[in-house]
């Protein structure tokens, strides 16, 4: 059989793809890179891949793809999962499932491999989306559907004499443009948090700096007044924040399948973008612009954490957010110090708080008529003023 296999190059693929090369598959090991690779880190996966016994090892660059089509949409919906979490890797499933599909499709592919468990949310994100985008396709999960334990995969690979993933097995680790996931060992309880050496890029996060971020339509333009790609915007920010110890911490929360969860992340440059991002709106946009874009955002941020990015609701709420983001524009000053981000100003041409000459707490704008807010408090204070008077 000919499999294409969703190649991670951590320890559930790397078993699956040595025990189907060894039962005689022919195995191609495809890894579809939303970012978290970098050139020697795609050297090692496709040495990794091969010497596992992989015919072929392939490597898809899709972190642009993956910033238009999920990554603008969260930060114009300013998404962060139970108001912490900004979805990360999680973000990643539903396109990189879409890249597999169309790879296995057009190549004739016998059949399509991932090694999802039983007990995680991929499996379902992957489900999802390849029963819309390739429902006659064979999709092969054994990982999950054998319910091997990571310490019987571990010694699968060295009684054979075959490499084990650098993490030895001892975490999950998931790196990619948005962030970088961490499962296992303390993240199986509610209590107690990872060992320094734990964490992946704000192990030495001791430095300081500030910065500035440009928007154009509320999509991330500059950094410090240099102009940058989107996705190379990203990766700077994940090695600057990194080095300030920004965009750490745990979530806890639900998961797909009803049960709770627990990872620890780190995502520099989606704190960063989101929190300048959610600064320069308070500026330009109305109460109720930022009130029911919030809420839809909310709501589409579950959506993409439930494997359903192909649902046509989505793209109903991103041709709102698009509207939303047409003044989103402009700069962000914010201060990192050791593990804190400190948003300390902003500025745009379609600033509300310059459209008036009034200066709250101080004076009034030149042209109110001063007894309006004595009338427009007693209207508000009608309701209750009512119900009071029946008491």
């Amino acid at each position: 059989m000919r499999i294409l296999l969703a190649f991670s190059g951590g320890l559930d693929t790397s078993y699956l793809l040595a025990t189907m090369a060894e039962v005689g598959h022919e195995v191609v090991a495809c890894t579809v890179d939303c970012g978290g690779l970098d050139s020697a880190g795609r050297a090692r996966l496709h040495a990794h891949g091969l010497a596992l016994g992989a015919s072929e090892v392939r490597c898809i660059d899709a972190r642009d793809r993956l910033y238009q089509e999920v990554l603008r949409w969260l930060i114009a919906g300013n998404v962060r999962r139970g108001g912490i979490y900004p979805l990360s890797v999680g973000a990643e499933r539903g396109l990189q499932a879409a890249v597999l599909a169309q790879i296995a499709l057009t190549e004739n592919f016998d059949a399509l491999a991932h090694g999802c468990t039983a007990a995680g949310n991929d499996q379902i994100r992957f489900e999802a989306a390849l029963s819309v985008l390739a429902p006659n396709l064979q999709v092969l999960a054994p990982i999950r559907e054998l319910s091997i334990a990571r310490s019987e995969q571990v010694e699968y690979l060295i009684q054979r004499g075959l490499p084990v993933p650098q993490s030895g097995g001892a975490y999950s680790v998931n790196a990619g443009l948005w962030g970088l996931t961490i499962g296992g060992g303390p993240m199986l309880s509610s209590v107690g948090g990872l060992p320094d050496d734990a964490w992946q890029w704000t192990r030495d996060g001791a430095h300081t700096t500030s910065l500035c971020i440009g928007f154009e339509q509320g999509q991330p333009q500059s950094c410090d007044g240099i102009t940058m790609t989107p996705v190379d915007l990203i990766e700077h920010l994940n090695k600057l924040g990194g080095a300030c110890g920004v965009g750490r911490g745990y979530h806890l929360g639900d998961t797909i399948l009803g049960i709770k969860g627990r990872i620890a992340f780190e995502a520099p440059a989606a704190e960063i973008l989101l929190s300048a991002h959610r600064e320069l709106e308070k500026l330009v946009l109305t109460e109720d612009q930022r009130f029911w874009k919030d809420h839809l955002g909310e709501v589409y941020g579950r959506h993409i954490h439930q494997g359903l990015s192909m649902a046509p609701l989505l793209r109903d709420f991103e041709a709102l957010f698009q509207s939303t983001q047409q003044r989103v524009n402009g700069e962000v000053y914010l201060h990192l110090a050791p593990g804190n981000l400190q948003v300390t100003g902003s500025q745009s041409a379609f600033s509300l708080m310059s459209a008036s000459d009034a200066v709250y707490g101080e004076m009034p704008a030149s042209n109110a008529e001063l007894n309006a807010p004595l009338a427009f408090a007693r209207v508000l204070a009608t309701p209750s003023k009512l119900y009071s008077s029946l008491s």
